[in-house]
C-alpha cells in the first residue's frame, strides 16, 4: 500500500564498527533509541555517538542492554547535557544491569575525572542513575499508547537482556552482545516466542567460528600452567565485570585440582570488581542451574578459595612483578591504561612473562596493536621499551560466532536482518554469507549492514493478527473455521471477541438498532411466501408473540402480515442484515408484476355477485385445493409461454341455459388479436386462429404431462373458485398416457408444433 508506514533505522554509532552502539528506531511517530555507549579508543567528545543527529526530546525510551562502557557510558551525557528531559522519555535496564551500572559509571567518572575532556561530572552521573527505571525479564513493559517492550535472557554478562519491541503491532528484536553458549555462570541467550519482522542483531565476529568451550578451557589452562612453570607471571587484561568472573571460576577450579599450584597466588586488580561481587551474590537467581545449585547447598561460587585482591599499597606493580609467579587478572581488558597497563609494561622486556587475551580487541586500542607481537612496545611516559613477554589469544569473549549466529538468525525468521556491532570487513562477511544462504532455499530474506548516520527504510506487508478471547476462544479452532464477533482495535493490536464480552473486556456496552418498514401488500400471503422460498430457500413461518403471522426470512429478517393489505419488516440493523432487507423489500414490491405469478381475475362474461365468488356447496375441501393448484400450475405453464393468462369461472348459483358455453371453467390465451380458449374439463382448445390452437394445443400437451391430467378432477367434482395464491411444484403429478415417461414431448406434439410454426410463418409473410 502505498501509505505503509516505514521503519527508519539510524545507527548514531556501532554502524559498521564496534563501539559506541546507538541505534535510533522510528515508527508512526514514535522513537526509542537502544543503547548509549563510548568508543574505547577514543576520549571526550570523540567517544559519544553521533549524538546531535537526533532530537533527543522526541525520544520515547531508551533501552540498555547490558552495562559494559561500550553500550552504556554515554548515558549520563544525554539524559543530563541534551534536551531529553524536555520530554517524556524514560530510561530502562534490568535491575542486575543498574545495580553493576552504577559502579561502572563511578569508576568512569574516576578515571575520566584527571582529563581535561571529562564529558560529566558525578552529579551528573548521580542526577542519571535517579531516573533508571529497573525491568525484569519477561516482564511486558508498556512505554506509552502504541509502545511496549519485553526483556530477554542474552547471556553475555549479567543482567544483559535483549529487547523484543513492539511499536503499533511492528515488532522488533534488538540482541545487543549476546550468547549463545552456557558458560560457568550464565545462562545462554533465549530465542523469543514470537516472530519479529526486524532482527537487529551483533555480528562482532563475523564469518569466524570459536573453539569448542572445553577445548577452550583446557587450552586456557595448560597456558597459564606452562607460564608459571618456566618462573613467569601470567597477566590477563580483562574488563572488570563479565569475563573476569568467568575467568576467577575458571581459575579457582582448575587450582581446586592441581594442589602444586597452591602456593601460586591469584590477584585480581580491580577495586571495581571487588566492589561489584556483592551484586553477584544477590542475582544469583538470574544464572545458571549450575551456581544456583551451588548456592541452595550453601556453597557460595564468589567466594573464591584461591584467589584475592592485589594488596592497596602504593607501588603494589612493582613488588608482584619483582615478586615470585603469579597470575594477575586487571583492567581494563583494552590495556589503554590502568593496573592492565601498567603490569604490561613492568613485564614486557621479560620472555618468561605471559600475556593472554581473553576477549575481543577493539581496532585501535593497546590491546589489539599487541596480538601482532611488535619487537617494541611504545609507553605511556613516551619510551621505547623491547616486547618479550609472550602473547597468546584465547578469546572467552560472550559474543556468538558465525555458527552460533547464523543458527539464531535463521531461527528468528524475521523478514529484515540488520548486522550491527561489527567491523565493516567481518560485517561485510556475514552479510554475503547469510545472504547466499537464504538464496540457496530461495527464501525472501533482506540483509542490512548500515554504516553510521545511514538510515535504513523498511516497509512491511500490511499483515495483521487478531487474537480471539473470552467466549470465542472457549473452544479450539480448526483449520479454515470462520469466527464471526466484534474486532476491537487499541494501538494497532487487535482482539476478536463477542458482543456479550465486550463489556467485561474493553469497558464498552453495546445497542441494538431494530428496523421496520411498511409496504401495501397487493397480492396473496401464500403468493408472498412462494417467492420468498424461491429467493431464499426455505422460510419459517408462524406467529410472533402477538399472534401475527409472521416469515422470517434467512434467520435475521421478519416479514409480518399486519394487516389485510399489509406487510411489516422488522430487522436488527447491521450492514449484512441491511441487505437482506432491502433485497426482500425489492421482491416483494415486484411480486405482482413478476410473469411467474399468476394473475386470476374473473372473465367479463362471468357472473358474480357484488364482486363475490363461491365455490360449489357440495365441493370437497381437499379436492378443491388440489384442484386450485393444477389450475394455477397450468396456468402458470401457460403463461411462461404467452404471457398474461386469464382464468374464466362460471357462477356456480346460476343454473346454465342449454347450449351456453360461459357454463364450464375457462383459461384464455391473447396474443396479439387472436384469442384461444381451453376447457379445464375437456383439455380442449378452441379458436378461430387455426395457427395460435395448434401452438396452445402443442404447450398445453406439454404443460399436461408436466402437471398431470386435470380432467378428472373436473369431472368428478363442481367448479370451483381459484383464489391468489403461488404456483407450486406438484410432486404426485403423472405423465399422460400419449407422453414419453422422461418428460419430453410426444412426436403428436412435436409434429403439432412444427405445423404450427410453418403456419405462423406463412401468415407472417
Amino acid at each position: 500500500m502505498a501509505d505503509t508506514p516505514t521503519l527508519s533505522v539510524t545507527m548514531l554509532g556501532a554502524g559498521q564498527e564496534v563501539g559506541r552502539s546507538c541505534c535510533v528506531l522510528q515508527y508512526r511517530g514514535r522513537t526509542i533509541v537502544c543503547d548509549t555507549g563510548v568508543h574505547p579508543a577514543y576520549s571526550g567528545m570523540a567517544s559519544l555517538p553521533f549524538i546531535d543527529e537526533l532530537d533527543w526530546s522526541t525520544v520515547d525510551a531508551i533501552l540498555i542492554t547490558h552495562f559494559h562502557l561500550d553500550h552504556a557510558a554515554a548515558l549520563t551525557y544525554i539524559t543530563e547535557k541534551t534536551n531529553f528531559r524536555d520530554g517524556k522519555g524514560k530510561v530502562y535496564m534490568t535491575h542486575p544491569t543498574k545495580a553493576v551500572h552504577k559502579f561502572m559509571m563511578q569508576d568512569y567518572v574516576r578515571m575520566s575525572s584527571s582529563s581535561s575532556d571529562a564529558l560529566f561530572s558525578p552529579l551528573d552521573m548521580t542526577m542519571s542513575l535517579a531516573s533508571i527505571i529497573p525491568v525484569s525479564a519477561h516482564q511486558l513493559i508498556t512505554v506509552c499508547p502504541g509502545v511496549s517492550f519485553t526483556p530477554y535472557h542474552a547471556g553475555h554478562v549479567l543482567g544483559a537482556c535483549m529487547f523484543l519491541i513492539d511499536i503499533y503491532g511492528l515488532k522488533i528484536l534488538y540482541t545487543g552482545d549476546y550468547s549463545r553458549e552456557e558458560d560457568r555462570h550464565l545462562v545462554k541467550a533465549e530465542l523469543p516466542p514470537i516472530r519479529p519482522d526486524v532482527l537487529i542483531v551483533e555480528s562482532t565476529f563475523g564469518v569466524h567460528t570459536l573453539e569448542g568451550r572445553e577445548e577452550k578451557e583446557a587450552r586456557f589452562t595448560n597456558l597459564v600452567h606452562s607460564i608459571i612453570r618456566r618462573n613467569g607471571h601470567v597477566l590477563l587484561p580483562t574488563f572488570a565485570l563479565g569475563r573476569a568472573q568467568e575467568l576467577l571460576l575458571i581459575l579457582d577450579d582448575y587450582w581446586r585440582k592441581h594442589p602444586d599450584l597452591h602456593s601460586v597466588p591469584i590477584y585480581y586488580a580491580s577495586s571495581l570488581a571487588r566492589k561489584c561481587m556483592a551484586v553477584y551474590q544477590t542475582y544469583i537467581h538470574t544464572m545458571n542451574s549450575s551456581i544456583r545449585s551451588r548456592f541452595a547447598k550453601r556453597d557460595n561460587p564468589f567466594v573464591f578459595k584461591h584467589i584475592s585482591n592485589v594488596p592497596h599499597t602504593r607501588g603494589w606493580e612493582k613488588k608482584i612483578a619483582e615478586g615470585p609467579p603469579c597470575v594477575v587478572l586487571a583492567s581494563p581488558g583494552f590495556m589503554q591504561s590502568g593496573p592492565s597497563r601498567e603490569l604490561f609494561e613492568l613485564w614486557c622486556p621479560d620472555s618468561r612473562n605471559g600475556l593472554i587475551i581473553t576477549g575481543y580487541s577493539i581496532e585501535g586500542t593497546p590491546a589489539r596493536d599487541i596480538m601482532t607481537e611488535p619487537e617494541d612496545f611504545v609507553t605511556l611516559k613516551g619510551a621505547t621499551i623491547p616486547r618479550k613477554i609472550s602473547v597468546d589469544d584465547i578469546s572467552f569473549s560472550a559474543h556468538v560466532d558465525y555458527s552460533q549466529n547464523s543458527e539464531f538468525i535463521e531461527a528468528v525468521k524475521a523478514q529484515h536482518v540488520i548486522l550491527v556491532h561489527g567491523e565493516q570487513a567481518a560485517m561485510g562477511r556475514l552479510r554475503s554469507a547469510m545472504t547466499s544462504r537464504y538464496k540457496e532455499r530461495d527464501e525472501d530474506v533482506k540483509i542490512h549492514a548500515p554504516r553510521n548516520l545511514e538510515t535504513l527504510h523498511l516497509s512491511f506487508r500490511g499483515e495483521r493478527v487478531a487474537k480471539a478471547i473470552g467466549t470465542l476462544a472457549d473452544k479450539p479452532v480448526k483449520t479454515n473455521d470462520i469466527l464471526s464477533g466484534l474486532l476491537v482495535a487499541k494501538d494497532y493490536s487487535y482482539t476478536l471477541l463477542h458482543p456479550r464480552d465486550l463489556k467485561d473486556f474493553a469497558g464498552l456496552t453495546t445497542a441494538t438498532v431494530t428496523q421496520t418498514q411498511r409496504i401495501v401488500l397487493g397480492v396473496g400471503w401464500s403468493l408472498v411466501k412462494w417467492h420468498l422460498e424461491g429467493m431464499y430457500g426455505s422460510v419459517e413461518e408462524g406467529l410472533d408473540n402477538d399472534g401475527v403471522p409472521t416469515m422470517r426470512v434467512m434467520g435475521v429478517l421478519d416479514v409480518k402480515l399486519t394487516a389485510e393489505h399489509e406487510l411489516t419488516l422488522e430487522w436488527e440493523s447491521s450492514s449484512s442484515n441491511d441487505m437482506i432487507a432491502d433485497s426482500t423489500l425489492a421482491l416483494i414490491t415486484g411480486i405482482d408484476k413478476s410473469p411467474a405469478s399468476v394473475k386470476l381475475t374473473t372473465h367479463p362474461h362471468s357472473h358474480s355477485h357484488s364482486g363475490e365468488e363461491h365455490s360449489h356447496p357440495h365441493a370437497d375441501p381437499e379436492i378443491e385445493s388440489s384442484s386450485n393448484l393444477r389450475i394455477q400450475r397450468l396456468a402458470m405453464f401457460l403463461e411462461a409461454h404467452f404471457g398474461e393468462v386469464e382464468l374464466h369461472m362460471p357462477d356456480p348459483s346460476e343454473e346454465p341455459e342449454q347450449g351456453e358455453s360461459d357454463s364450464e371453467p375457462l383459461l384464455l390465451v391473447h396474443l396479439d388479436e387472436a384469442e384461444a380458449q381451453i376447457s379445464l374439463i375437456s383439455l380442449t382448445v378452441h379458436s378461430s386462429n387455426e395457427a395460435l390452437k395448434r401452438r396452445v394445443e402443442a404447450v398445453l400437451d406439454m404443460a399436461v404431462t408436466t402437471v398431470s391430467s386435470l380432467a378428472e378432477s373436473f369431472m368428478s367434482t363442481a367448479p370451483v373458485v381459484v383464489e391468489d395464491g403461488p404456483p407450486a411444484k406438484d410432486k404426485s403429478s403423472t405423465p399422460a398416457a400419449d407422453e414419453n415417461h422422461d418428460g419430453n414431448k410426444s412426436p403428436e406434439a412435436e409434429e403439432a408444433v412444427a405445423d404450427e410454426d410453418a403456419q405462423m410463418a406463412k401468415s407472417e409473410e
